[in-house]
């Protein structure tokens, strides 16, 4: 067991002292695979020179005190010495290694030392850049030896996988979840030179453009703040209660069209998010099919009603309330119709059982449908920006503060806290609301009960609510299929693939096939970085869920919450948060793909996180301790029994994260670089050049590409094969001669 272990050690060790004396220490503009630094080698070129001769020949000298850390292992290598003597020793290294790495990383920058007292002490002109391949090697050696250690002193009963996994996902959430929100955090109390002012925070925080309340007593707009929270909360409400309708003509009612109602569900997960805003413009702006059609049967001067908070309140209704029905489906399937059949026996009326039974128990769910209709309004960046008018909101501003004329990152910081504000304070709101009561239907007792049929009143009032949002948004996609193939909406209806062709046209040329269209290049980024994140998320995510459910250990809820906040913080502050963090040294990624990809990736991993702990709750803890009680290791058994029955959750996570990718827009419109543009950026663009005919055109390219995509990943993965025997199929009987 020593000897394994020890080779384990030695196995870091080595990789560390590769990332140090071989490859190149800082970012290369093109790549580790760039044949110039190939050719260079980790010596001569002071760009892509190693770590070691970065020190020793190119004047940076507070790099050669990691050979220090890197040598301390090799005494822990003595296979006669005390397990917890080797166990400290490695903790020491990898702890103080990442300590050094760190400290001399924020201490001087692409400018030179960030405190003054260190001038004096360093070479003339000394200053650093993004760390590169070499340098995220030893990072990544020195954690994984600091949890060896950890695991030689009895750390995670002594299992270095279970303690390297734990590890890692901690040092990734850290420092890509809580690092770049503590940048938020702290560049809001900073002024443009970077100087700690706490008086100026309080400017920003107090000015009436955010907390104004003029527009109750005069002509004024009101504070932006106000503005974003009054709609979060009108969204809230009409998804939750449009949500609510559906669930329960979907599960209440005989109602023949059930199965197009759960269709249309999954219509917002495969289209971008401001679609429905572009679609609305279709029908209802000035040159709207609706407005023009009302205008020459009455008419009357085509208005503007459309945009501000109509418009957006409109927009995010139709496109949130999906979300909100998946919610309250289950919940309304959960109600245990003995309760109902209980308050009935009791003479209780059908009307007076829903509101007194039935109602109070889909509590939870109304709440969480409730909360994640509000946050997603005031995430919601694409149809603010498409529809919003007059009427501004925290997440636009964020973005104009950003990229506009003011570049204030200052006023951008100090918005984005009040969005996670007001995220944050739902949550607390939301739990508590539902207090400590308990609203357990389902039991493992088998119940015979039917669920009780809605009332003829309520099934009315239902239909009411829901038919209409239905209708619309049948129209609504209806639009966008077609919108992208008439010559211009709202004058010529003709038929035209013009649109079409201007953004996906290939033409022969010299050399053979040329890729003429202009939106060639953000379609290729985006299918290509949409699937390069979606592995690591699902690999991340179901990784972390196995730690969860089958492993114990310190924090452990804690380190839950950890995992789970990305999905509690807007994606715009994500994408004010990771500008900040990572547009300076040491990590320096702003305009490169890779930054796209990790945003990516912590921002959907939630979702694998939640699929792996559902489907690993059905597998029982038997089959692990059979494999670990025949010798196989923790990671054996993960990869050989337990990832084959967690297919349905790996698609689950491949399939959101890299539709997600495909569609996302409030945290990578600030991320996006003239190399690097996605989808949703080129579309938006289109879309504020009054160039609709080709941003629906494109709309429609890529919910197809999604649709195929999914098929294609389902395909991939495969189903889960459980060895259960098929049910014989009955013989007929033979009819007597």
């Amino acid at each position: 067991m020593h000897g394994r272990l020890d080779r384990v050690l030695l196995g870091w060790l080595l990789v560390g002292w590769v990332g140090f004396t071989v490859l190149p220490w800082y970012a290369l503009e093109d790549g580790l695979f760039d044949p110039g630094w190939i050719a260079a080698g980790p010596v001569a070129d002071r760009g892509t020179a190693s770590g070691l001769f970065q020190g020793l020949l190119h004047a940076k000298p507070w790099l050669l005190p990691l050979l220090f850390f890197l040598a301390l292992p090799l005494v822990a290598l003595r296979r006669d010495g005390d397990p917890d003597r080797r166990g400290a020793i490695a903790i020491a290294a990898g702890l103080g290694g990442l300590a050094w790495l760190a400290a001399q990383g924020f201490a001087i920058d692409h400018r030179g030392p960030t405190v003054a007292w260190l001038a004096p002490l360093l070479p003339a002109r000394a200053r650093q850049f993004g760390l590169g391949a070499g340098g995220a090697l030893l990072a990544a050696a020195f954690l994984f030896l600091a949890t060896h250690g950890l695991a030689l002193r009895g750390a995670a009963k002594g299992d270095t996988f279970v303690a390297g996994a734990i590890g890692l996902v901690v040092a990734l959430t850290a420092l890509f979840v809580f690092y770049p929100v503590a940048t938020v955090l702290s560049s809001a109390f900073r002024d443009n030179a970077g100087a700690f002012a706490p008086t100026l925070f309080l400017v920003k925080f107090t000015d009436g453009r955010i907390w104004g309340l003029d527009c109750l007593w005069s002509e004024y707009r009101c504070g932006v703040a106000w503005n974003s929270l009054f709609l979060a909360v009108l969204v809230g409400l009409s998804t939750t209660v449009l949500g609510l309708a559906f669930a329960l003509l979907v599960v209440r009612t005989s109602f023949r069209w059930k199965r197009l109602l759960r269709q249309l569900t999954l219509l917002p997960i495969i289209t971008p998010p401001f679609v429905i805003g572009l679609a609305i413009i279709l029908l209802f702006g000035r040159n709207g099919t609706v407005t023009q059609l009302v205008a020459g049967l009455f008419d009357i001067e085509p208005g503007r009603w459309i945009y501000g908070l109509n418009g957006i309140w409109l927009a995010q209704t139709l496109a949130f309330t999906p979300i909100a029905f998946l919610v309250l489906i289950g919940v309304v399937e959960g109600v245990s119709p003995s309760l109902e059949e209980a308050a009935q026996t009791l003479r209780a009326d059908p009307s007076r059982t829903f509101l007194t039974i039935s109602l109070p128990l889909m509590r939870p769910g109304l709440a969480n449908a409730f909360l994640l209709g509000f946050i997603e309004s005031l995430a919601d960046f694409g149809n603010p920006l498409v529809l919003s008018g007059n009427y501004d909101v925290l997440s636009t501003e964020i973005f104009f503060a950003m990229v506009g004329a003011q570049h204030d990152g200052g006023r951008a910081a100090v918005l984005a806290i009040i969005l996670l504000g007001f995220t944050l304070a739902a949550f607390w709101v939301q739990q508590r609301w539902l207090g400590r009561a308990h609203y357990t239907t389902v039991t493992g007792k088998g119940e015979g009960g039917l669920p009780m049929p809605l009332t003829p009143g309520i099934e009315r009032l239902c239909r009411a609510v829901a038919l209409p949002w239905a209708v619309l948004t049948v129209a609504l996609y209806g639009l966008i299929m077609v919108g992208g193939f008439v010559k211009f909406w709202g004058r010529d209806y003709s038929f035209t693939l013009e649109h079409l062709w201007r953004a996906f046209a290939v033409v022969p040329g010299e050399h053979g096939l040329v890729w003429a269209g202009a939106a060639w290049n953000s379609f290729t980024t985006t299918l290509v970085i949409a699937t390069v994140s979606a592995i690591p998320t699902a690999a991340i995510g179901l990784l972390t869920a196995w730690l969860l459910v089958r492993q114990r250990f310190a924090l452990q809820r804690a380190f839950e919450f950890a995992t789970m906040l990305s999905f509690a913080i807007p994606g715009t502050v994500i994408g004010i948060a990771y500008i900040l963090a990572f547009n300076v040294p040491p990590i320096e990624i702003t305009g490169t793909g890779l930054i796209l990809v990790i945003a990516f990736v912590f921002r959907n991993m939630p979702v694998g996180v939640r699929a792996g702990i559902a489907a690993m709750a059905q597998l029982d803890r038997s089959l692990d301790e059979a494999s670990l009680t025949l010798r196989a290791s923790n990671a054996t058994t993960v990869r050989r029994i337990l990832l084959p029955l967690l297919r349905p959750a790996l698609l689950a996570a491949l399939v959101y994260s890299f539709v997600r990718a495909m569609t996302a827009i409030s945290a990578v419109v600030f991320l996006v670089s003239a190399r690097y543009e996605m989808a949703t950026t080129y579309i938006l663009g289109r879309v504020e050049n009054g160039d609709y005919g080709l941003a629906v055109a494109y709309c429609c390219v890529l919910i197809v590409v999604m649709l195929l995509a999914i098929l294609i990943f389902q395909w991939l993965v495969g189903a889960r094969r459980l060895g259960r025997r098929a049910a014989p199929v009955p013989a007929l009987a033979e009819t007597p001669a």
